[in-house]
């Protein structure tokens, strides 16, 4: 049957936070911490949820958890894992919970390290796009055609003008034992697949689509929609790579209107018709590529 709303705890892990109203971030994570449980330890370097999440003198994980340096994510959970390892410990997960910019760019040295190393950890990156806690930056993972403060949008240019990093693709090059895509906007898929990475005796990586209201520029109530929305676009895809192959998840015989997704948040405003049409254009090309060489359901 796998896990849904309706089996799930009723437990909270991640609870009484400071984050934004509708943050998709803390939404990801208290969903997956339903599932890691108390025997959890927990990394988080610097970025929107350690903010909120860790001020003194209240502590938002029902678990132990430690704030590492911006680049050292995967190393913190690593030596964490060795520790418990040495001292006996059993039944426990070490997650780490790091953005776009700590992953995709800051962090993907040690990142790189751990996998190599086989170290037994969960990587989850909560992707919202741009570098939220400190601005609003572009970072690696930032889509074509967005607006941030260091990709501004004018006449000469559409915002972002490059599209994003593939992380997933360049976790799996490492031949992880366990990858997975994710969206808010499809929970179930999402604690199912934190579930079958928290069994992998090895390292694993989930990549979950996480909007941000206030740097997208939308309403707080529309977060899960939105992440829907994405998917269901085809500018977001939902997908595994696991016994060195990579799956679908969900294939769309047609993609909803891209418009319906990008006309809802302030960063896409500015968008020209040929803006979009080139957004399509990535869209298409890189869902011809997985269609042809992914497993598809």
């Amino acid at each position: 049957m796998g896990l849904n709303a309706q089996n799930i705890t009723n437990e909270e892990l991640f609870y009484g936070h400071k984050a934004c109203g509708g943050c998709g971030a803390a939404l990801s994570i208290r969903l997956v911490m339903k599932v890691l449980g108390k025997r959890t330890f927990v990394v988080v370097p610097p970025n929107c949820m350690s903010t909120v999440a860790f001020i003194y003198p209240s502590m938002t994980f029902g678990c132990s958890g430690t704030i590492t340096p911006f680049a050292g994510t995967a190393a913190m959970e690593a030596g964490i894992e060795a520790g418990a390892k040495a001292l006996g410990l059993t039944d426990y997960t070490v997650v780490g919970f790091a953005g776009d910019g700590g992953t995709a760019d800051i962090g993907l040295q040690s990142l790189s390290g751990a996998i190599d190393r086989g170290d037994r950890i969960m990587y989850i990156c909560y992707d919202n796009e741009a570098y939220m806690n400190t601005g609003v930056q572009t970072s690696g993972l930032t889509p074509y055609g967005a607006k941030t403060t260091t990709s501004p949008a004018g006449d000469r240019l559409p915002g972002n003008t490059k599209p994003k990093k593939n992380v997933f693709e360049i976790v799996a090059a490492h031949d992880i034992p366990y990858a997975a895509t994710a969206s808010l906007g499809y929970p179930e898929d999402l604690l199912n697949k934190v579930a079958k990475a928290k069994a992998i005796d090895g390292p694993s990586y989930i990549h979950i689509f996480a909007p941000c209201p206030t740097g997208w520029g939308c309403a707080s109530e529309l977060t899960v929609d939105i992440a829907k929305k994405a998917v269901d676009s085809g500018l977001w895809y939902l997908a595994e790579y696991e016994n060195h192959e990579y799956t679908l998840n969900r294939n769309p015989k047609a993609f909803s209107d891209v418009r319906e997704y990008l006309k809802k948040q302030g960063r896409f405003a500015h968008l020209k018709d040929k803006d979009i049409e080139e957004i399509c254009k990535i869209r298409d090309a890189k869902w011809a590529q997985m269609r042809k060489h992914w497993n598809c359901k």
